[in-house]
């Protein structure tokens, strides 16, 4: 049986990416870089299909994912046309991250098509020469091997020196063939647009805890008992510090007090710029000051009122509540087809589809008038909206904080657009 005459390629995503990190940035951290997936997508289709001189068979894009869960980028490339997308594990040791299992599928995945004799061709963007076994069986079966360098951001190999012996042909992309759809982040920028700075940030980022305020209460209620029968009155307590991310608690993505319950000018809103090293001490707390949470739990007007959730917050529908059955089919379909799964836009389509079925629009006030606190039932359904993306995945062993900060961003920049729409004067 005689192979097919068409191409696959096989993309080692860690070493295409890394390279073209070290390249462009300077350090291999995929996250220095931003990559336009359908451009480079495109750009392997057409150098392979010009280089081997036959068409396109599929594009094999491996990465790793922590739990092999799917990354934005990931929902991304796996419905574009002609590529499929293999994951392996992503896993911690000694404070760096690791793929597990990407080698041994590109090494299968290789195999099988020669064994198959499903191409004629096969271009191996790779460096790693684990996968020399599996080049020189695709060799012994009749198949053209095509190896891809990214080019050595210090002009030397980046590729093991057997693999590169052994292929049949071999490419460098050069820093203008990467350059069409990779580009290096600059210092300190941000890839979502940030919400508008809100005034009120500094009086609830000087909030003190529910707790802190419940005891504090309780000792002003005792020390003036003690004053109406005569005894001293006891000492009060020191205040408690303002709000941080170790005091707030950690947790899942159901919202229920999980996290850092008070947004960051690091992580929210960036209101301050850069974040210091070292955390201002906080402002004196003034008495009338209101603590907003995104959790119902800790919801206090003042210190002694009653905790729990306040009238306006519970007449809020949920998006649950608001989606019949046929949207939520629709509402899946977008998830898979366009919704990329950026933080920033998972929390702006939510945010949307609530506005658009809400049967109220006073709702949108209601809600705008609470930031940055978003209601508990409607911040735990968000959130778990969200993992559906891949986001909230565990990193260094926790929750990623500045996704869940994204989501909340997006939405509330979406919701503040809108606000800002209904209360513009008729004829702007």
């Amino acid at each position: 049986m005689e192979h097919v005459d068409r191409c696959v390629v096989l993309v080692d995503a860690g070493y295409l990416l890394g390279a073209a990190a070290s390249l462009l940035a300077g350090e291999p951290a995929r996250s220095r870089i931003t990559v336009d997936h359908a451009a480079l997508i495109q750009g392997l289709r057409e150098r392979a299909e010009s280089d081997t001189a036959q068409p396109l068979l599929r594009i094999y894009w491996f990465d790793g994912a922590p739990d092999r869960v799917p990354q934005p980028e990931h929902r991304r490339l796996r419905v574009m046309p002609r590529v499929t997308v293999r994951l392996g594990a992503l896993t911690r040791s000694d404070g760096r991250w690791a793929q597990k299992g990407v080698d041994a599928a590109m090494h299968a995945e290789l195999t099988e098509l020669a064994r198959n004799r499903a191409c004629s061709d096969v271009v191996l963007v790779t460096g790693d020469g684990d996968l020399l076994p599996g080049l020189m069986s695709a060799k012994e079966h009749g198949v053209a091997v095509h190896l891809w360098a990214v080019q050595a951001a210090d002009g030397d190999y980046n590729q093991s020196e057997d693999l590169v012996a052994e292929a049949d042909e071999r490419r460098v992309l050069d820093r203008a063939w990467i350059t069409r759809a990779v580009r290096a982040k600059e210092l300190g920028g941000v890839c979502a647009p940030q919400p508008a700075p809100r005034p009120e940030i500094a009086a609830i980022l000087s909030a003190p805890l529910p707790e802190s305020a419940l005891a504090a209460a309780e000792a002003a209620a005792s020390a003036a008992a003690a004053v109406r029968n005569g005894a001293p009155a006891p000492v009060a307590p020191a205040p408690a510090p303002a709000p941080t991310a170790a005091a707030n608690g950690s947790g899942g993505p159901s919202g229920s007090g999980s996290g850092r319950a008070v947004p960051t000018p690091k992580d929210l809103a960036g209101l301050r710029g850069p974040a210091h090293p070292q955390t201002p001490p906080p402002s004196p707390q003034p008495a009338n000051a209101t603590l907003r949470w995104s959790s119902d739990r800790g919801w206090i007007d003042r210190p002694g009122s009653q905790v729990g959730e306040p009238p306006e917050t519970a007449s809020l529908p949920t998006l649950a509540q608001l989606t019949s059955a046929e949207q939520r089919w629709a509402d899946r379909e977008e998830d898979i087809t366009t919704v990329g799964g950026d933080p920033f836009e998972v929390g702006q389509v939510f945010a949307r589809r609530w506005m658009e079925r809400l049967p109220d629009q006073g709702h949108v006030g209601k809600l705008s008038s609470m930031y940055p606190r978003i209601p508990h039932r409607i911040d735990g359904e968000l959130l778990r909206y969200a993992a559906r993306f891949g986001l909230l995945a565990h990193k260094d062993d926790q929750i990623d904080e500045h996704d869940r900060y994204a989501i909340r961003a997006g939405f509330w920049r979406e919701i503040d657009v809108r606000a800002a729409a209904e209360h513009a004067p008729v004829g702007e």
